[in-house]
């Protein structure tokens, strides 16, 4: 069985999965404990293939490599992602979270302001909020 890197939607809703990462990053204390859980995001991320290591498909002006691939289904788009940095995977883990498997609308809708919203940019240097 092939496992496919795209990422089903895990919330009904961007602003549930935004609200649902809000009330998981508020269980922590302190920054060190959400990178952790953050890091542990990314591990879980599926396995990004090779073949979509691309350069098309990787995001300029981050500091870390980064990779994003999409697909249509319908009206929805698909996400899948990869970073060689463990946060910054993590990160990547969170955005899919929030926009994959969602119609375009809703996408177009949901600017990623929600990553400074909630903190996750600020706490990031300069060149790792840019990607």
């Amino acid at each position: 069985m092939t496992v496919h890197p795209y990422l089903d939607p895990e919330d009904s809703t961007a602003a549930d999965a935004i609200a649902a990462i809000g009330e998981e990053l508020g269980m922590f204390d302190d920054w060190l404990d959400r990178y952790q859980f953050i890091i542990e995001l990314g591990r879980k991320l599926p396995p990004y293939p090779v073949e979509l290591q691309t350069e098309a498909l990787r995001v300029k002006g981050c500091q870390s490599q980064v990779w994003l691939a999409a697909k249509a289904e319908g009206d929805n788009l698909y996400f899948a992602g990869t970073s060689d940095a463990a946060i910054v995977s993590g990160l990547v883990a969170l955005v899919l979270r929030v926009y994959s498997g969602r119609p375009r609308s809703e996408i177009l809708a949901t600017p990623a302001q929600f990553l400074k919203d909630l903190g996750l940019i600020g706490a990031l240097s300069t060149n790792r909020g840019n990607g």
